[in-house]
Parts: C-alpha cells; sequence; structure tokens
C-alpha cells in the first residue's frame, strides 16, 4: 500500500506543477474557451489541462516502474499500463487539437476509436466476459469490439459531464479512489498479488486529477478541455478492462467472504464500475441524445439543459452544484463497490439514508436559503 500512496502523490505533485506550464502554453497557442451562450464562465479561460494530468501519469508510471514491490513481479505487470499511456497519449493529443481547432463530432470520434485501437493492438482486451458464477470466452473480434466500445462510450461520457470548473475531475478522482479500493480488496481478498495494473492506473489517475483541481476548480484558472474529459473516461475503461485479464475468472467470482455473502456478483463489478461510477455522465449522455434527436438536431450539437445546468437553474452556487455531483458519484461509485463485496441488510439501510441526504440537499437547500433570505 505504501508504494500506492508514492505513485498517487507523485502523480499530485508532478499534475500540480504542470498545471501552470500547461495554463501559459495554452494561451500562447490560442487553446482557450471562449464566452458562449450555453457556458457558465464569465472570462476566456485556457484548456490544456490534459496533457498536465497526462504528465502526472507518466510521471506516477515511470516512478512504480522503480518501486521495489512493483517493479519485482511479473514482468507483465506494466505491459497493460504502457498500453493504456500510449492510448492515453493518442487521445489526449486529438483532445488537443480540437481544444485548439474545434474538430467536429466525427473526428472526435474517429480518434477515440484509434487510440481504442492501438490499445487494443498493444495487448489490453478483454480476454473474457465476466458473467455471474460463470464467464463467456471471446474471440479476438469480439474482444476488439468490445474493449473499443467500452472505451469510446466512457471517454464521451466524462465528456459531456465537464460544465462545471472541476466537476470532471472532481468525479474521474472520485471513481478511480472507488476503484481501486475494489481492485486492492479483490486481489487481497482472493490471495492474489497486490501489484495489479489497474490499481496503479487508478491510484496515478486519482492523483493526476486532484493535483489539476487546484486550478481547474471554481473560480477555474484552466480547464481540462476535450483532451482532459475524453482521457479520464479513457483511463477509467481501461482500468476496468485490464481488471478482468488481471485475474483468473475464478478469482473474480467471490467477494469478501465468498461469492454467496456479496449482494451483487464480484464477477461482473469489473464491467458495472465504470458505467456506475459515470452514472450521471452516462445518464445525461443519454437523456442529452434524446432530447437533441427529438428536436430534429444533432446528437453531439451542444445545449444548456446538461443535468449541471439544471442545478444552477434551480437555485444552486456554481461551487455546490460541483459538490452534490460530487456527493452523488461518491454514493453511487462507493455504494456499488460496497454491495459488490459486502453483504448485510445495514448496507443497504446506509445506502438508503445517504441517497435520501444527497437528494433532500439537491431540492431544499435553494428553498431554505430563499425563505431564509426573503
Amino acid at each position: 500500500m505504501r508504494e500506492y500512496l508514492v505513485i498517487f502523490g507523485v502523480a499530485i505533485g508532478v499534475a500540480y506543477l504542470l498545471s501552470s506550464i500547461a495554463r501559459q502554453t495554452a494561451q500562447q497557442l490560442g487553446a482557450v474557451a471562449q464566452v458562449r451562450d450555453r457556458d457558465v464562465h464569465a472570462i476566456p479561460t485556457p484548456y490544456f489541462g490534459g496533457p498536465a494530468m497526462l504528465g502526472g501519469l507518466v510521471a506516477a508510471y515511470l516512478t512504480a516502474t522503480h518501486l521495489p514491490f512493483l517493479s519485482g513481479g511479473d514482468p507483465s505487470l506494466f505491459a497493460d499500463v504502457r498500453a493504456v499511456l500510449v492510448g492515453a497519449c493518442v487521445i489526449c493529443l486529438v483532445g488537443i487539437i480540437d481544444d485548439i481547432f474545434e474538430l467536429d463530432a466525427l473526428s472526435k470520434f474517429a480518434g477515440q476509436v484509434l487510440a481504442g485501437v492501438i490499445t487494443v493492438a498493444m495487448g489490453l482486451h478483454f480476454v473474457y466476459l465476466p458473467l455471474p458464477n460463470t464467464y463467456l470466452g471471446l474471440d479476438q473480434a469480439q474482444a476488439m469490439i468490445l474493449t473499443v466500445f467500452l472505451i469510446v462510450a466512457t471517454a464521451n461520457a466524462m465528456n459531456f459531464v465537464d460544465g462545471l470548473d472541476g466537476l470532471a475531475a472532481g468525479m474521474a478522482a472520485i471513481g478511480s479512489i472507488a476503484f481501486f479500493v475494489y481492485a486492492f480488496v479483490l486481489a487481497v481478498e482472493n490471495g492474489e498479488t497486490r501489484a495489479v495494473a489497474a490499481a496503479i492506473l487508478t491510484i496515478a489517475l486519482a492523483g493526476a486529477c486532484l493535483g489539476i483541481l487546484p486550478h481547474n476548480f471554481f473560480p477555474a484558472r484552466m480547464f481540462i478541455g476535450d483532451s482532459g474529459s475524453m482521457l479520464l473516461g479513457f483511463v477509467l475503461a481501461c482500468s476496468s478492462i485490464s481488471l478482468t485479464g488481471q485475474f483468473p475468472a475464478t478469482s473474480l467470482s467471490e467477494g469478501i467472504g465468498g461469492a454467496d455473502s456479496s449482494l451483487l456478483p464480484a464477477a461482473i463489478l469489473p464491467l458495472v464500475l465504470p458505467f456506475a461510477v459515470l452514472m450521471v455522465p452516462f445518464l445525461d449522455m443519454g437523456l442529452a441524445v434524446l432530447r437533441r434527436t427529438r428536436a430534429g438536431r444533432s446528437p453531439f450539437s451542444p445545449d444548456k439543459m446538461h443535468i449541471h445546468h439544471r442545478l444552477l437553474e434551480i437555485g444552486h452556487s456554481h461551487r455546490r452544484a460541483v459538490l452534490l455531483m460530487y456527493a452523488a458519484a461518491a454514493l453511487v461509485a462507493f455504494g456499488v463497490v460496497a454491495i459488490g463485496l459486502f453483504s448485510g441488510w445495514q448496507l443497504f439501510v446506509v445506502i438508503a439514508l445517504l441517497t435520501a441526504l444527497v437528494t433532500a440537499a439537491i431540492f431544499l437547500l435553494p428553498r431554505l436559503e430563499s425563505k431564509v433570505w426573503s
């Protein structure tokens, strides 16, 4: 665990330090978010949070390769990490080009697919599809299609949610920490090595996100841009894919205390967790596609009707809207991990109480404030 904390700290420090350089570079290259009708920021703000976070990930990887516990184990441990980092560089580059020149939706989609295909070609893909109490073997074509689909879907979901200062980075940090806890606990309880590629990726991603947040949280001095939001979704998706290949199928069949003790089969958690972590972004993306299609517009055409926009409309401040979405993301991510690894009715009671608390905060706080000030 100590070596993972070192990786976490390195990612935070490097991402934080690179943010200032990235911000100045963005201003020089004209990668600046201008103020538009659908935006919530009031002044032009530079992009390039993505390269800063990518730098944190690379630094964390280089550090991990020199730590005794991680570097002294299976030499194939870092194969998945390298594949993810190469793909991450590709998708981040696509985002950088978009931040400067504003690519059309089809070009961005092609770049996302390219990043996914490169990662698959380097060996990161689903080996099997985990199912409750069993698994489904995949041939090469099926593995590639499923892998690229998950990568592209998660990258786009994170891109959709990136609408408020610090929102995407904070939600990705929460999801990454939840995923790290799951991967580490699963390894411990199944007697597998603690040196897990998915754990390295997620703890490094969490550090990179926290390193960028001082620059990106409201009022933001820089945005992560498409280079950052797509990078976050890409690494989260790849972490889940790596985890299914790290353990034998039988190792994913048990939660803490055995297969029958967990309320959600641990076998399907690697697939469920990225969607659970990003449940709000995926829901927002689905509603946006439906809303725009019904209006006869392109599903990728921007508007100002996302969930975070609606939180602002009902009376929440910018900062509180972000914190409430953090709370919802944490509740879902850690709730799903807990349900998958533990058992007992008490767990459902705690989750229900926390859900009620978050829901009450969303709908009642604006009313209480209006009464106080009226």
